[in-house]
């Protein structure tokens, strides 16, 4: 197993940025699984290797991991910034593909992420279904319309007028209940919800459930004792690996 820290010129970002990869080691003639795992709103890309025990899970099976730094973008093209949803779901995937030996098969390639990663990893697997075979979110912050037109955080209302400046997010490709009532079932990938029930995102991930029943998505969601730390997210992301590649 090796843990490492890339660092490389984004052309997408128009600067330098990052990624933490996790790869499996051993002798092996096919080139493992990945899993792009996506960091909140307020960590970075060394976040899941330093508060979760990801590394040792990865290992256990055999599992490449690659985390990639998106600062405090929503996985989005951003108004008055950088276009992270460009280098996420165009340049990043060429990139790991070039630089490191992973699959590029759909049926071994997943997504998954914790709060805002959570979102990304939704909305990358509803807007490029082909690309995955499973997507998975730990307390994510699915609704963000409801966050643009009603978050009344001073920071919060900052940080979504920075993105999306006038952009309305709601009933666009940025709105993940709206992707759900235009998605066909039957090309999505496995999709996985788990959040804490006193976790202050709950109502989003249940209006989420409530719009992928009544749009017909299949959605292996569950809502359990916890909050929104990584006590919880570590406990759950061994779920997530494990479901994923269980064929």
């Amino acid at each position: 197993m090796a843990l490492i820290r890339c660092d490389f010129y984004s052309e997408a970002l128009e600067m330098g940025t990052s990624m933490t990869v996790i790869l499996p080691g051993g002798d092996t003639v096919d080139p493992p699984p990945v899993v792009y795992l996506l960091h909140g709103l307020t960590d970075d890309d060394t976040a899941w290797t330093r508060f979760s025990s990801i590394e040792r899970y990865a290992e256990e099976l055999g599992l490449a991991v690659v985390m990639p730094q998106a600062h405090r973008s929503f996985y989005a093209n951003e108004a008055y910034g950088m276009r992270f949803w460009d280098f996420l779901s165009a340049e990043l995937p060429e990139l790991v593909g070039r630089f490191f030996r992973v699959s590029v098969r759909r049926e071994d390639t997943f997504v998954a992420g914790l709060s805002m990663g959570g979102y990304g990893a939704m909305k990358w697997a509803l807007r490029e279904p082909e690309r995955f075979a499973a997507a998975a979110t730990l307390s994510g912050a699915l609704d963000l319309a409801y966050i643009q037109e009603h978050d009344r955080r001073p920071h919060i209302r900052a940080l979504v007028a920075r993105v999306f400046a006038d952009r309305i997010v709601a009933g666009g490709d940025e709105d993940l209940m709206h992707l759900v009532r235009v998605s066909e079932p039957s090309s999505l990938p496995r999709l996985m919800l788990r959040c804490g029930r006193d976790d202050h995102l709950v109502a989003q991930n249940r209006r989420f459930v409530a719009a992928c029943t009544t749009a017909g998505v299949g959605l292996d969601a569950a809502f359990e004792p916890g909050e929104h730390t990584w006590e919880f997210w570590d406990r759950h992301i061994q779920v997530v690996l494990e479901w994923m590649v269980k064929r």
